[in-house]
Formats: C-alpha cells, sequence, structure tokens
C-alpha cells in the first residue's frame, strides 16, 4: 500500500527528500561524521515515506528543466533550515571559546567530531551539554514536526525567489544573535575571571616580590571550576530556552516565507 502510493507519487516523493536529506545533512547530532551516511539516507527515506500524505497537494511544473530546479530549491531550503539550527549550537562552542582563554585553556584544542573542526576543550565540554540537553528534551522530534513536517505545510521551494529580502535580513540576525547567546552563557565565568584578573595584578603589584603572575594560572582554573559546578544547573536551564527558543524561531520563519507570497 505504501509503495503503491510512493510510485504513484514518486516526483513528490522525490522533491520531500530532497529536503529531508538536506537537512539531516547540517542539523545538529544527525550531521556528525559519527553518524553513518547509509543511516542517514535511509533515515531521510523513511520520514519522506511518513510525511508524502501530507504533500499530496504539491504544484508540480510541467517540464523537466522546471523540476531539477525546484529539486535544487528544496534541497537548498533543507540545508537553510538546518544551518539554523547548527546556529544556535555554534552559540554554545563560542561562549566556551569566550573564557577559556582566560581561565589558562586557550592552548588546549580538541576535535569535536560534531562540527568537525579544532574547538577550545571548555567549548567542547559547553556543547556536550547543549546536546544532552538537546536529546533529553525532545529534540529530535521537534526536528522532525517542528521543523519538517511545519516546513512541507506552510513554505514550497518557489518561495526563495520571493521572500530572498527576508532571507538575508535572517541571516544577519541569526549571526547577530549567536554572539549575543554566546555572550550571555559565557558572561558570568568570563565577569568573575576578569575580576580575578585584575585582583591578581593590584596584589602582584602591592608585592612585587610574590610571583602572583604564575599563581593567577591555577586561582583562574580553580575559580572557573567551582563556577561551573554551581551554574551547571542554571546553564542546563539557559540551554534548554534557548533551544526552545530556536525551534519557536525556525516556526516563525517557515511562517513568514509561507505567507511572502
Amino acid at each position: 500500500m505504501i509503495f503503491g502510493v510512493v510510485v504513484l507519487h514518486a516526483q513528490i516523493f522525490l522533491l520531500v527528500f530532497a529536503r529531508i536529506y538536506g537537512m539531516l545533512s547540517v542539523a545538529p547530532l544527525l550531521s556528525s561524521s559519527a553518524v553513518p551516511r547509509i543511516a542517514r539516507i535511509a533515515l531521510s527515506l523513511m520520514t519522506a515515506v511518513l510525511i508524502l500524505p501530507w504533500t499530496l497537494d504539491y504544484p508540480l511544473p510541467g517540464d523537466g528543466l522546471s523540476y531539477a530546479l525546484l529539486i535544487v530549491g528544496e534541497a537548498f531550503l533543507g540545508l537553510l533550515m538546518g544551518f539554523f539550527l547548527s546556529i544556535i549550537y555554534s552559540a554554545f562552542l563560542l561562549s566556551g571559546q569566550f573564557f577559556s582563554l582566560q581561565m589558562g585553556f586557550g592552548a588546549s584544542q580538541v576535535y569535536d567530531p560534531l562540527a568537525q573542526v579544532q574547538i577550545p576543550l571548555m567549548g567542547q565540554f559547553l556543547n556536550i551539554i547543549a546536546m544532552l540537553v538537546f536529546v533529553t528534551s525532545g529534540g529530535f522530534q521537534k526536528i522532525f514536526l517542528s521543523g519538517l513536517l511545519r516546513s512541507f505545510e506552510t513554505v514550497r521551494a518557489v518561495d526563495f525567489a520571493i521572500g530572498r529580502d527576508y532571507l538575508f535580513k535572517l541571516f544577519l540576525h541569526s549571526m547577530g544573535g549567536l554572539f549575543e547567546q554566546a555572550l550571555i552563557i559565557a558572561f558570568p565565568i568570563l565577569g568573575t575571571l576578569f575580576l580575578v584578573s585584575v585582583s591578581v595584578g593590584l596584589l602582584a603589584k602591592a608585592a612585587p616580590q610574590m610571583n602572583l603572575l604564575m599563581l593567577g594560572f591555577p586561582i583562574a582554573i580553580i575559580v572557573a571550576f567551582l563556577l561551573l559546578v554551581v551554574l551547571i544547573p542554571y546553564l542546563m536551564e539557559t540551554f534548554q530556552r534557548i533551544i526552545d527558543g530556536s525551534f519557536y524561531e525556525l516556526t516563525r520563519i517557515i511562517s513568514r516565507m509561507g505567507g511572502a507570497e
């Protein structure tokens, strides 16, 4: 029964698959090199089969060239949705990078298999916590329900040509929000480490015979770790609000693009 529907609406199925695979290729966790490509393709095919009944009214062009461009547009739309979610998780990496140098971990770089880049150790630590919050708060369900299913109900690839000015504003807003969220997360630790550095500098000026400059590094590390122990519950709540806000913003963007006609 399902196979017959897929064969009957093969053109629409291919469009749905293109958007889903584009999103999963850059979405958090699912885009990791640790996830085999065959598994990502299989998940995209299964999701496309499940979403297909809600997309049977998709308007198809009459010629092959327009259909090929439509597939490219759907894939790009999926990439854009996944990229927007990835920007949110880049804020967690960036927040750790803000205070890694201040606490003496600026030279410690680790390879992140999710972002596939070298990042500071504290950025990796905060990113793992964010991924834990993402999984425990039903992030995968939100990706497939709030992201994919909602997008097929409201927006088509043709809307790109109409709403391209809005997409440019969206990109600028997302980049600004990235630094804003990262600074909010890192500010308690960053501000405290700044006060520690100022205090050590004043003590070194008052007592030059003491090598407080060398003692400042372990002091900064101890203070930073103590703050992390105290702030972890509050950071997890903040991560939860940011993740929920990102899905709300994604839904609003999809609705705005769908209404751009």
